[in-house]
């Protein structure tokens, strides 16, 4: 029998994409989405990259009334829970934003789950939990430091929930990501971000479509190999597959409690730089970019040890940081066409 996952944020970047590759594994997906961040493009997507339409719900997961209403209509068997705020920079300007809507919308939806018995629970978290790592490559291991913005200290919080919830009947795996990027290869899907980005991908794809005069390197002082940050860039398809391991995953789990946490990268740091450089070498284009001050809440430099996630679920990219730079620049000519 098919199984019914409710995926929250499920229009938004990640969510659409792990929603495609759902549909793609025999998932039957329901959507909630209040749709602050995004709007409905992404779910026609879905729509013509599957020929499927999932359930949708333009509803706040703050809003206890409109879950409980989603979880009456469908038999949900479990929860992919993408629903946040998520630019660092934002949340240092917007702490009490960051933590109403990230942490209050994850308590909420605990307790309808709970009301209505569903176990199986996969959090969107972050490599930003860690803080700045001791120690890189970083380890799901590694010690939980104080977080670099308010938006950390979210994920945090949301994952000490999770961990406490998981001993009342609760099935639960944090996967801790790094930077998504790219867009589906059929540039059915991709990164749309409302106003100005806060990622660097749509930052690059949007100056090299002459949306934006100019892209700014934010700091370029850092104690790195060319003093921009070092990131670990993971292909946002090969996230997604990750999403769909993990819930298989997790389903065969007997034990009524549960958790796991796994870090999904590519294993290798990039600099903005050197992403910037590769995104011209993909695409045989030339970016104009200037030099600009530091960033509050960045770190200098994370990459994932993925040694846990290969060993456990099998998984591993499939994705090469040119492939991911070369399908964001195809979804970004494809969207300025229409």
């Amino acid at each position: 029998m098919k199984k019914t996952i409710l995926v929250t944020g499920g229009a938004g970047y990640i969510g659409a994409h792990t929603v495609a590759e759902l549909i793609a594994q025999n998932y039957d997906v329901v959507i909630v989405d209040n749709l602050s961040v995004c709007d409905e493009t992404l779910l026609l997507g879905i729509e013509l990259l599957t020929k499927t339409k999932p359930s949708f719900y333009p509803i706040d997961c703050n809003d206890y009334k409109s879950l409980q209403n989603v979880f009456k209509l469908h038999n949900i068997d479990a929860v992919i829970h993408f629903a946040a705020f998520k630019a660092v920079g934002e949340s240092t300007q917007k702490p009490l934003v960051y933590h109403y809507n990230n942490v209050g919308s994850l308590i909420t939806l605990l307790r309808v789950m709970e009301e209505f018995n569903v176990k199986d629970f996969i959090f969107s978290s972050s490599c930003t939990v860690y803080g700045q790592p001791d120690t890189i490559p970083v380890t799901e291991d590694a010690p939980i430091k104080k977080a670099e913005s308010p938006y950390g200290a979210t994920k945090q919080i949301c994952e000490q929930i999770i961990k406490d919830v998981t001993s009342q009947n609760v099935k639960a795996i944090s996967l801790r990501y790094f930077n998504p990027i790219g867009a589906h290869p059929s540039a059915e899907l991709g990164e749309l971000p409302i106003g100005t980005p806060n990622n660097l991908v749509p930052f690059i794809t949007q100056t090299a479509a002459g949306v934006r005069q100019q892209l700014t390197v934010f700091g370029t002082d850092y104690p790195t190999r060319d003093g921009s940050c070092i990131r670990d860039y993971i292909h946002v398809v090969d996230l997604a597959k990750a999403h769909v391991a993990a819930l298989a995953y997790l389903l065969e789990q007997s034990s009524s409690t549960f958790l796991d946490i796994f870090n999904v990268g590519t294993g290798e740091g990039k600099t903005v730089l050197e992403v910037i450089e590769a995104f011209e070498r993909a695409n045989q284009i030339t970016l104009t970019y200037t030099k600009g001050p530091r960033r509050p809440g960045d770190v200098i430099q994370v990459y994932a040890d993925t040694t846990y996630i290969s060993k456990k679920l099998n998984w591993k990219p499939e994705y090469t940081l040119e492939d991911a730079l070369q399908h964001a620049w195809q979804w970004e000519k494809k969207i300025r066409k229409r």
